[in-house]
């Protein structure tokens, strides 16, 4: 299982610190929440900040856009070269286009589902993603609850991969710990987004650690 901690549940009065304690404890890679307080209720960061962090990282920038225009946030962080950028299937009304989009800047597309979004909505598009995260809390805020209904939603969405795209991977984002984090693998998960599970502990190598099954 790889971890991507979420930069939202970090100490932003020393977030060069932050990030540098994630990498050096051992992430995989460093989860970017931007929202735009349109499509979701919250206002977070922009190029100017994730700039920053990607000086300060050592480990590749995983970019999930919480917005509704997404190809102009897509051009506000595409020079920063991100393994991923992933955009909500809710907020796109030509997701093949923004998918191309994407992938012809030499940048990993994933698309994300709300909970309440089936895995069946993006069938016809599997084939050209790299990625699909699944939320398993609304999307907004850290810290929520996991919703546990995520994991068939997680075991369906793997066996539309198998059928349509093998190499597409499952990153899911919210109330993951080491307690869900064995049901998660079981599912069919390759990535885990951790926030307040890893920047929570005293200890960022052995949470990060503890996820990594």
């Amino acid at each position: 299982m790889k971890v991507a901690p979420s930069i939202l549940s970090a100490n932003f009065g020393k977030l060069d610190q932050e990030i540098k304690d994630i990498c050096e404890g051992g992430c995989d890679y460093i989860h970017v929440d931007v929202m735009d307080g349109h499509f979701v209720p919250n206002l977070t960061i922009g190029p100017v900040v994730v700039s920053s962090v990607a000086k300060s990282a050592t480990k590749p920038l995983d970019i999930h856009l919480m917005v509704e225009n997404n190809s102009f946030f897509i051009d506000l962080f595409k020079d920063l070269k991100p393994k991923y950028i992933s955009f909500h299937i809710e907020s796109e009304k030509h997701p093949h286009r923004v998918i191309q989009k994407i992938k012809d800047l030499g940048i990993k597309a994933a698309i994300v589902l709300n909970p309440h979004t089936s895995p069946q909505d993006i069938k016809y598009l599997i084939e050209d993603l790299d990625m699909v995260l699944l939320m398993s809390v609304n999307p907004g805020f850290g810290g929520q609850k996991f919703i546990s209904s995520v994991i068939d939603k997680a075991k369906e969405l793997k066996q539309l991969i198998n059928q349509y795209n093998p190499n597409c991977l499952i990153e899911v984002d919210g109330g993951v710990n080491n307690k869900n984090i064995q049901q998660l693998k079981e599912a069919g998960v390759d990535i885990v987004v951790a926030g307040s599970y890893v920047y929570g502990s005293d200890d960022y190598k052995t949470a990060i650690k503890s996820l990594q099954i």
